[in-house]
């Protein structure tokens, strides 16, 4: 779908450029655009083995799994339908210790692993449970603490303080994961999302007593 509506915006774009007699520009903010894409490219290079190398250094001297533990109590609430030595509970902590400290690529194999792991307590083949809708949002929304793309974009960028993006991505994304939560938690308990959930309507019938009165 992205891929159509890139496709279709630059063909608009051509199309509305060659009507208009501006074919020249168009041409000129292609290469200029191109010349650009790699300069900023070979500009990030640089700072991102930096902070990349700190990040890997961090994990190699066990800060990432010490962040996990530290997370651990916080998570038995936030997923009380994962039993708490359940392997699933550890690629959580290991994928959220590894998007606060930016690593990124390594976060992605644990996010997987964490879901496959989830999906194994779910009764429901082809309908997420609470906990892997609520593992989604948490993951999306990621406490960050050092954003280290956004600040090698800025030095590429040329900014004279790329760092000072630092407080407030900690601010927005801390901002953005108990926004996350709260909706997950709440839209876990509406009835109309609960419906598409067989699995907890059959429990919740044939454990109320009203119902088995009826």
């Amino acid at each position: 779908m992205i891929n159509i509506i890139w496709f279709g915006l630059l063909f608009i774009g051509i199309v509305v450029g060659i009507a208009t007699g501006n074919v020249e520009a168009i041409t000129k903010a292609a290469i200029d655009s191109a010349n650009t894409g790699v300069e900023l490219s070979i500009g990030l290079i640089g700072v991102m083995t930096l902070w990349l190398g700190m990040m890997k250094i961090a994990e190699a001297a066990g800060l990432v799994r010490k962040l996990a533990l530290m997370l651990k109590p916080l998570m038995v609430r936030l997923f009380p339908d994962v039993p708490p030595d359940h392997p699933a509970m550890g690629s959580i902590l290991m994928n959220l210790a590894a998007n606060v400290f930016g690593l990124g690529n390594a976060a992605t194999p644990f996010g997987i692993r964490a879901m496959q792991d989830l999906q194994e307590l779910n009764t429901t083949e082809d309908t997420a449970t609470d906990s892997m809708c609520t593992f989604l949002a948490i993951n999306t929304s990621s406490v960050t603490l050092i954003p280290a793309t956004t600040i090698a974009y800025r030095v590429a960028a040329g900014s004279s303080n790329a760092v000072e993006i630092i407080g407030p991505t900690i601010v927005a994304t801390l901002v953005s994961t108990i926004v996350a939560v709260i909706a997950a938690r709440t839209m876990s308990r509406m009835r109309r999302f609960r419906v598409s959930k067989p699995d907890k309507i059959f429990d919740e019938a044939f454990s109320n007593p009203a119902a088995d009165a009826e």
